[in-house]
């Protein structure tokens, strides 16, 4: 039988820890998923305003297709900051690409970012941001957690995040499918669209929802058609390109290359769609990235193709679970 990991959350796929860091006078803050022992990764864009660092590392023709590191963050342009103080930390800690002894380490820190610059925050804060910081708070934070649970809601990238006209914030859940086989979700939900039914209390991912992770909530009977392309909790009125997104990551501890990872994050995104309505708009930036953590072989041939399926409509069932549970924990 299907269900969540132990943890019910990301890190329970081996050697994934995730920290969060938070700076409540500017309303903002940082997370970063960090997997030193990371096989591949890939990632797939689909909204219309990304905001990204450093991606085309994982594109299964270039040369890396990995990552030590991958930092969700808000601030917008200015959160991409937040890679570089985790990428500093990192190769202090001789964490990333080396070809000779005695050069500097080189992290591979991967990233997206949200909008969260109109949320009543303290922003003046001249030219000394708050993001690198935060990304080395975040990164501590990790590393103190040692794959151990973290909170969710209005933490990290969630604090100052907006789902519709809702407060958004971070979520994370996992399905264990059988013989060591994980996928887990980690996403910060700051979508121009509703996570709502029509009814305004019944979230669209409530028929994927496990357990009491979404409060024990049932499905409501009587709800009207969604006949309305943007519901009247979605931001209407305000949203311009770039001004909001939904980023998020998958892992698995299967062992894929990275096309497959780039395969998994592009299913992953139909979660997207289950979870959120209208989505991936021209003012949103929706991003999933895709980490194998590599402890699981698949053997190749027949089974692996549908091994590989059955792991991307396993992700996009874990990506619509996340982000309800992420604004019901933030509520």
């Amino acid at each position: 039988m299907f269900k969540p990991g132990p943890q019910n959350l990301i890190t329970d796929i081996e050697g994934i820890s995730v920290g969060h860091a938070e700076d409540q006078k500017v309303r903002t803050g940082t997370t970063v998923l960090y997997c030193p022992g990371s096989v591949t990764g890939g990632v797939d864009v689909r909204g219309g305003g990304p905001g990204l660092r450093d991606v085309e590392v994982l594109s299964p023709e270039n040369l890396v297709g990995r990552a030590d590191a991958v930092v969700l963050s808000g601030g917008s342009v200015f959160g991409l900051a937040a890679g570089d103080g985790i990428a500093k930390v990192l190769s202090k800690q001789n964490v990333g690409l080396k070809f000779t002894e005695t050069m500097p380490a080189v992290p591979i820190v991967v990233g997206a970012i949200l909008f969260d610059l109109v949320n009543g925050g303290d922003k003046d804060w001249g030219l000394e941001t708050p993001y690198h910081d935060l990304g080395i708070k975040a990164l501590e934070d990790a590393q103190s957690r040692n794959g151990k649970p973290f909170p969710l809601g209005n933490y990290g990238a969630g604090l100052g995040a907006r789902a519709g006209n809702r407060e958004g914030g971070v979520g994370s859940t996992s399905i264990d499918l059988g013989d060591g086989l994980i996928v887990g979700a980690l996403v910060a939900v700051n979508c121009v669209g509703s996570v709502y039914m029509p009814d305004g209390k019944t979230y669209w991912a409530q028929p994927f929802a496990y357990g009491d992770e979404l409060g024990g909530q049932k499905g409501n009977p009587n709800q009207d058609a969604a006949l309305q392309p943007f519901p009247d909790d979605s931001k209407t009125g305000g949203s311009r390109p770039g001004t909001n997104t939904t980023i998020g990551i998958i892992a698995t501890s299967a062992k894929l290359t990275s096309a497959e990872c780039k395969r998994v994050a592009m299913m992953a995104h139909d979660g997207y769609a289950r979870a959120i309505r209208p989505v991936h708009t021209l003012s949103d930036g929706d991003t999933i990235f895709c980490i194998s953590g590599g402890t699981k072989e698949i053997p190749d041939g027949p089974r692996r193709s549908r091994a590989i399926s059955e792991i991307g409509a396993a992700a996009a069932d874990t990506i619509a679970r996340a982000i309800a549970r992420g604004v019901y924990e933030a509520q």
